[in-house]
């Protein structure tokens, strides 16, 4: 049997698990540099690192709040609830995108101190050019374009492993390095590191990020028809499967 997961409990998982995510991304990258000149070999690392920890932390909080860990994520959710899908209410969206960027800010700040790094310095690493933003385009509407294409065929349950294998490849084939993730892209800003951005980059990135989102969305809508309606329902959001013996207790947050 279902439970619903409050709202509260699944804003501490997706704050934690774009923590989680923050951290394997900034600490592969200051380690892979660490051990390596080569930025090739850097990049490997960290595209693996990434790949894994992220479909590791997919499978682990999706039963509970979904593991957005990401706003454009969020916002195709709040769309498909608009367009009468499952999905999040407005309210939701807003505490899921709140959660999202102080967990990548936080898991930023972890991973300089875990390295002995001092943390609060900046990323220095300016990131411009319009063709960087055509990679951010790409990268995010692909994002998208996976995790709706694979629920709008019935297969939510192959997006832990798609995602992570879609984000590995998008790493080394778009210009930018597919961030894809306004929040994340925030949190990196916090690290002056292999895999930071500079601040003044921020707008542009941000920006381009939800133009891909966008994209996403009609792609999905032009290749699979619309996202499946649902009836009305009491409860709202993503549930935590959670096993129930006789007699049931409740969930207290």
């Amino acid at each position: 049997m279902t439970v619903p997961a409050s709202l509260p409990r699944r804003a501490a998982a997706e704050f934690v698990g774009t923590a989680g995510l923050l951290v394997v991304v900034i600490g592969s990258g200051i380690q892979a540099t660490a051990l390596s000149r080569d930025t090739g070999v850097a990049l490997v690392a960290n595209s693996l690192a990434s790949a894994i920890g992220l479909g590791l932390i997919i499978t682990l909080f999706g039963p509970l709040s979904g593991a957005h860990l990401n706003p454009v994520v969020t916002l195709t959710s709040w769309w498909g609830r608009r367009t009468g899908g499952e999905g999040l209410g407005g309210r939701e969206a807003l505490v899921y995108a709140a959660a999202q960027t102080l967990g990548a800010i936080g898991g930023a700040v972890l991973a300089e101190v875990m390295f002995g790094r001092v943390p609060g310095a900046f990323a220095t690493q300016v990131r411009g050019g319009g063709h960087l933003l055509v990679g951010e385009v790409v990268a995010t509407a692909g994002l998208v374009l996976v995790i709706q294409g694979l629920g709008r065929i019935g297969r939510p349950g192959l997006i832990p492993a798609a995602v992570s294998a879609y984000i590995a490849a998008a790493i080394w084939f778009t210009s930018s390095g597919s961030f894809a993730n306004p929040a994340g892209t925030i949190g990196r800003a916090f690290s002056d590191s292999f895999t930071g951005i500079a601040p003044q980059s921020l707008p542009g990135f941000v920006a381009a990020q939800l133009v891909g989102g966008a994209v996403g969305l009609l792609l999905a809508g032009l290749l699979y028809g619309a996202a499946p309606q649902t009836p009305p329902s009491s409860e709202s959001g993503p549930v935590a499967e959670i096993p129930r013996t006789e007699p049931a207790y409740e969930i207290i947050s």
